[in-house]
């Protein structure tokens, strides 16, 4: 780092907002799959203006800045390279909640403020954030990422949430633009903020979130649903959503594979199943309501059993079992399979979407061109079968030589992403957004127009070299 650089920003930052590499940097410089980077500095500012000096200067000086939040991510979108020359922007100091408005049922954070933070201030007035994940992100990285979660099929993603952002530009003069709108409605021009959602940090940095909350959950129900065969999952979900409505808020489906990776990583997660009846596939179902029980009304217990009821019934039922829980038992399922499927083996993570439909057609697809060309590839699946998003993970034994080699793992990546987005029109990025580990795929598969259209708009109000993306 140039001592220049080094005393510019010193005489605006305080001796926490600017860390060096003799300190450890590591917590910056390792991301939660693994990803690692080396970086010239790390700078933690506590104010969008001064955000808006650093990216000033790094336009005058040709610095490259990369956006970190929370630096949960899953692909490589938050960590630097490994050529020691980019800085690091954290925003974990920008971590101030503003407001929480119960009427308005908003509230205004800093881009640094964690989730469960933002929840924890939030219940106490009866409202959250209802994006359900298996980490504690920041909201600036959320909205970078347009972070989906468990229960997107009822609450959508941080898009729906987002009602008005305070970004700096990454341009010459650090422009900060102020579109903090914490209204439900504006139709008076161009949504600035969906520039910014999404977009993984490529064109500014956002620095505080208006963001639109909901009723906490007050009531809910779960069960496990077994299904007929693969093949009736779809129709499962249909008839759970016709009869069901509002009150469904995720239907999550779990390979045997996936469920077996978690028992075995965790011998004292409790089986639903037995020891040695795990089926090949499940579907973690819940029901929820934002108020208290009522008299006059069905508890969501007795709702989710006249479902089932309804099920069984039909002449060709969807179902072949169903196994009603604990609502937070049967999550804990469902939450401790990502790690599980980690520590099984050497793994290839595909965050991949579909139309709905198409899930379990792909699924098929792949087991067949798994078995015909890599049989040493083991797949667990599970994921947001209600939204169409499923992550695809292959795992291989790691004593195999080819756990260790580069060449084989891109060309899994390749094989699979060409099959979703070639052979089944859908997307190589469900909800993990863009980052170095999806750049060759962004390459691949975005079309020349909008690569076009994206580098005309990056170069207008975006000229400073920012983000792990290269679009």
């Amino acid at each position: 780092m140039d001592q220049t650089h080094l005393h510019f920003f010193q005489t605006f930052m305080d001796q926490k907002g600017i860390c060096t590499p003799d300190t450890d940097l590591s917590a910056y410089e390792i991301g939660a799959r693994g990803d690692t980077g080396k970086a010239v500095l790390v700078l933690r500012p506590t104010s969008t203006e001064d955000i808006s000096k650093i990216m000033a200067y790094a336009f005058a000086h040709n610095l490259h800045i990369i956006p970190q939040s929370g630096n949960t991510g899953l692909v490589g979108g938050s960590v630097p390279d490994e050529s020691g020359t980019q800085i690091i922007l954290s925003l974990d100091r920008m971590n101030t909640i503003t407001e929480i408005d119960p009427i308005n049922q908003s509230a205004q954070v800093g881009a640094g403020v964690r989730l469960s933070a933002l929840n924890t201030s939030a219940h106490d007035h009866g409202l959250h954030l209802p994006i359900d994940l298996g980490s504690d992100p920041c909201i600036g990285g959320m909205v970078s990422t347009n972070t989906g979660g468990s229960r997107y099929l009822k609450y959508r993603g941080m898009r729906e949430h987002v009602m008005g952002i305070k970004a700096v530009l990454a341009d010459e003069h650090g422009t900060i633009i102020d579109a903090l709108c914490p209204l439900h409605k504006n139709n008076t021009g161009f949504d600035v903020k969906q520039l910014f959602i999404g977009s993984g940090g490529v064109f500014g940095i956002v620095t505080e979130i208006a963001i639109r909350l909901v009723p906490v959950t007050r009531q809910s129900a779960a069960a496990l649903l077994i299904p007929s065969s693969i093949d009736d999952i779809s129709a499962l979900l249909i008839e759970v959503e016709k009869r069901c409505g509002t009150y469904l808020t995720a239907f999550e489906g779990m390979s045997g594979n996936a469920m077996k990776a978690a028992f075995h990583h965790n011998p004292s997660l409790p089986s639903p199943f037995g020891a040695d009846d795990i089926p090949d596939y499940a579907i973690l179902l819940e029901l929820g309501r934002t108020w208290e029980p009522r008299e006059s009304e069905l508890t969501l217990d007795e709702v989710l059993e006249t479902l089932l009821s309804e099920l069984w019934d039909q002449d060709v039922s969807p179902l072949e079992n169903a196994l009603l829980g604990n609502a937070d038992k049967l999550w804990h399922l469902r939450h401790s399979i990502s790690e599980g499927v980690q520590k099984s083996g050497k793994l290839y993570a595909f965050d991949i979407s579909f139309k709905r439909g198409d899930i379990t057609c792909f699924r098929k697809h792949l087991e067949e061109q798994l078995k015909a060309h890599h049989p040493e590839l083991t797949l667990c699946d599970f994921g947001h079968i209600g939204d169409g998003a499923v992550h695809s993970a292959l795992v291989l034994d790691r004593q195999d030589p080819r756990a260790k080699d580069m060449a084989y793992e891109t060309q899994i990546r390749k094989w699979v992403n060409d099959m979703v987005v070639h052979d089944f029109g859908g997307s190589y990025s469900a909800e993990h957004g863009l980052g170095r580990k999806v750049q060759c795929a962004y390459d691949d598969y975005t079309p020349d127009e909008i690569k076009t259209l994206s580098r005309a708009i990056k170069s207008a109000i975006a000229p400073v070299k920012i983000g792990t993306i290269k679009i």
